[in-house]
Parts: C-alpha cells; sequence; structure tokens
C-alpha cells in the first residue's frame, strides 16, 4: 500500500488488533481505487481500446465522447485522458468535486440531495449524447452516487430531492428508490442509451449495490429498464411518498443494440482484498455477505454469531435504517457502531469490530468508527447515554469524544458500506 488511506491511522492503532483492523479495511481501499481500476480493466493496443478483454477498433469510430456520473466519474475522467489522450473529441463528468482535466469538462455536483447544480452537467451530458452520431462511440462512466447527481430534465433536480427526503423515512432498499428515480429521469432507466442511439454506447459501471444488480447503478442509464410505470406508481402509493411526475422508460431493443456494459468494480473486489489481507495475518476468514440489505440489529446478529477466536468476519452492503428524528449527526455506519457498542461489544472482550462507508463520508466528514472495549469504558466514563443518542440518531458526537471516528475524505470510490469483526486474544 502506498499511503494510508485513514488519515488518523495512527490516533486510532491503540491496541494491535486494531491496526490489524484497520490495515485490513485499507486494504479494500487500495483495491477499489479509482484509478488503478480503470489502469487494470483498459488499455489501448495501437488503434484498439481494450475493455477487460474486448476489442474496440477506434478507427470505426468518427469521434469519441466521454460521460460520466457518481462520485468515481472525476477520478476516471483522468485515468481515461491518461489512456486515450487527443483521441477524445469531448465529455462531461459529474462527481463531488472538479478536477482538471484536458478534453473533458467536469461539474461539482451535489449529493445525496440533487440541486440546481446538477442540472448544468445534466444538460451537458444531455447533448452530448443527443448530437451522437451513428459512426460515434460514447464512453459513460457510471458510478455511485451518480443517481443524485445525474439529473436531466429541469424537474428532476426538485423531483429527486423530495423523494429522497420521503424515503429516508421508509428504510426500504435502494433498489425501490432507484425504480422510481428512473421514471423521473429523461436518462436513467436506459434513457442514455436511447438519447445517444444509433451511436456505440459502452458502461464502465463502479457498482455501489449490493447484490450485483447492476442495472440500479446510477438508476441504470445505460441498462434496458424492467421496470414500468405501473411499478414506480405503486412503490410511490405504498410508501405514502405524495406526487411525482414521472415517464416511461424506453423499451424498444434497438436502443440496446449497440450497448456495452462493463462492471469494473464492486463490494467483492473490496472483500475480495480485504480477506486476502487477513489470511496474511493468519486469520480464519469468513466473508457472510456481500448484499447485507437487513435491519442493522439484523446485520449485527448476521456478523456477531459467525465470532470465533482467531477470526476475521467481513461483510459488505447497507443496511436499513428508517430515520424517525432528524437532527442528529452521523450516518448508517457511525449507527451499526454505536448499536455494535451498545448490544456486542461488551460480550467481546477481545473483538475489534469497523462499520465504514467505502466512499468515505457517512452523511459527515466521517467515514465509519472502530469500537472495542476501549471504545464502551471511555463512553462510560463519560457519562454518555447511548439509547438518547440512537433515540436521536446522533452517534457522530459520541465517537467525536471518544475519538473512535475514521477520517479519510472522501475516496474518490463507492462500493457500499464494508464492515468487519476481528477477534483475536
Amino acid at each position: 500500500m502506498e499511503k494510508h488511506w485513514i488519515k488518523n491511522f495512527d490516533k486510532l492503532a491503540i491496541t494491535e488488533n486494531r491496526k490489524m483492523a484497520l490495515e485490513i479495511i485499507e486494504a479494500g481501499l487500495d483495491a477499489i481505487n479509482t484509478e488503478k481500476v480503470i489502469e487494470s480493466s483498459i488499455s489501448m493496443m495501437g488503434n484498439t481500446l481494450v475493455i477487460k478483454g474486448k476489442s474496440f477498433n477506434l478507427s470505426k469510430y468518427k469521434n469519441i465522447k466521454i460521460v460520466g456520473f457518481g462520485k468515481s466519474s472525476c477520478d476516471a475522467a483522468l485515468a481515461l485522458e491518461n489512456i486515450l489522450g487527443d483521441k477524445i473529441k469531448e465529455g462531461a463528468v459529474v462527481g463531488l468535486h472538479k478536477i482538471d482535466c484536458k478534453y473533458i469538462e467536469t461539474f461539482e455536483g451535489t449529493h445525496p440531495r440533487p440541486s440546481e447544480k446538477n442540472i448544468e452537467a445534466g444538460q451537458r451530458i444531455y447533448d452530448i449524447a443527443n448530437d451522437a452520431g451513428e459512426d460515434d462511440l460514447i464512453i459513460a462512466i457510471i458510478s455511485g452516487g451518480g443517481s443524485a447527481l445525474l439529473c436531466y430534465p429541469e424537474t428532476e433536480y426538485k423531483e429527486g430531492a423530495k423523494l429522497y427526503e420521503s424515503f429516508l423515512k421508509t428504510g426500504k432498499t435502494i433498489s425501490e428508490m432507484n425504480t422510481v428515480r428512473k421514471h423521473l429521469s429523461l436518462l436513467k432507466g436506459g434513457g442514455l442509451a436511447k438519447v445517444a442511439y444509433p451511436a456505440t454506447v459502452v458502461g464502465l459501471i463502479f457498482s455501489d449495490v449490493p447484490g450485483d444488480l447492476f442495472s440500479d447503478v446510477a438508476s441504470g442509464p445505460t441498462y434496458k429498464d424492467n421496470t414500468t410505470l405501473a411499478d414506480a406508481k405503486q412503490i410511490i402509493i405504498n410508501n405514502k411518498l405524495g406526487e411525482f411526475i414521472l415517464n416511461e422508460t424506453p423499451k424498444d431493443d434497438k436502443y440496446f443494440e449497440k450497448v456495452y456494459n462493463f462492471v469494473l468494480v464492486s463490494n467483492k473486489t473490496a472483500a475480495k482484498k480485504m480477506a486476502e489481507k487477513a489470511e496474511e495475518f493468519n486469520f480464519d476468514v469468513n466473508v457472510v455477505s456481500t448484499d447485507l440489505y437487513y435491519e442493522i440489529n439484523k446485520s449485527l446478529e448476521k456478523i456477531f454469531l459467525c465470532k470465533k477466536e482467531n477470526s476475521v468476519i467481513l461483510a459488505a452492503g447497507e443496511s436499513r435504517v428508517v430515520v424517525e428524528k432528524s437532527g442528529g449527526k452521523g450516518g448508517r455506519n457511525l449507527h451499526t457502531a454505536l448499536l455494535a457498542v451498545k448490544n456486542k461489544i461488551a460480550d467481546s472482550e477481545h473483538s475489534v469490530f469497523i462499520s465504514f462507508a467505502s466512499d468515505g463520508m457517512d452523511n459527515s466528514d466521517a467515514a465509519g468508527a472502530v469500537v472495542d472495549k476501549y471504545t464502551l469504558e471511555k463512553i462510560k466514563n463519560l457519562g454518555i447515554d447511548i439509547n438518547d443518542h440512537l433515540e436521536r440518531f446522533d452517534s457522530y458526537p459520541v465517537f467525536e469524544k471518544t475519538g473512535d471516528i475514521i477520517i479519510t475524505g472522501p475516496t474518490g470510490a463507492n462500493v457500499s458500506d464494508l464492515m468487519i469483526l476481528l477477534t483475536k486474544k
């Protein structure tokens, strides 16, 4: 590993068990590094672009255009420029931060709530795709966060923000929310493929959706949507979400005849490397799930039931949480870690548990938290009421006081949440 992803690594690594657990997490982050993923998956051989073994003869295309959306899009755009150089005619990508690219315009958008800032980028992406001809190649960088960052038409950002706020209180799955999102947009749910038709479209998928549901990544702009307008309406009705302006997604097969989607990275990539790192430390490794969609306590139960001496239990996914009170600080991972302190750590004297957002932002500047018996001792000594903080969904101040918050800053990657339970005397 070339660097510490965790900026406060040394402050957190106060025991050997903590140090090993943090190094295992960092191995996962290293594996999903966007630049490295591009470099290992895509190459040029003469005038032939090779993507995961499939060749594209670039002499057949009049123009090569790049579009992208999501947390990995800007870093991926720069990596693609290093490979394709001046073969790129034009491009536009929207992420969380602009970066300097020579041929591709980058936009800074808002996430998880879309805003007016996202519309400028969405319009530019729409125009690039819409202007493409039959002899053009469009490469679409599609990554986690794209469902919020990619907005077109203009009505979508207001509808998307309203949907996010409504869905936050339901605890339902990302797949259900994305079903509705696909029907708010002219670019999601296969819309980009339709707008770009009859150009050739290559989708580069950086998946943040557990369970290999790749058509849900950024709400599937290059995948034919198998959900319908009626499905979206039913989800809205069942969850009492309100009124939305909906449209049907493209269903004609012709729009997808020249579309090629390549999954470059997912949470399985991270889990695999984390497992390999744990094995280097001579632990027995068990990857219990890479598609955790359970309620948080059930996710913790699944992980801690597998605990044994000299073991590392790994899991990835996005546990469900119903936010019943607003105003608290912290996200799903900090809430998970605090529940682990309350319900599990007291019976796990030799264990370290980490719940971690792979994008480095758990609804705050924290990526997650590392917890063990020392965390519990500090909480007791500080007189902190765990139940009060859990009820208010206000876990951040607890770990801020105990000093167990993990800080990475934005990682430029996003493959769902990562969890580890390490046990060793």
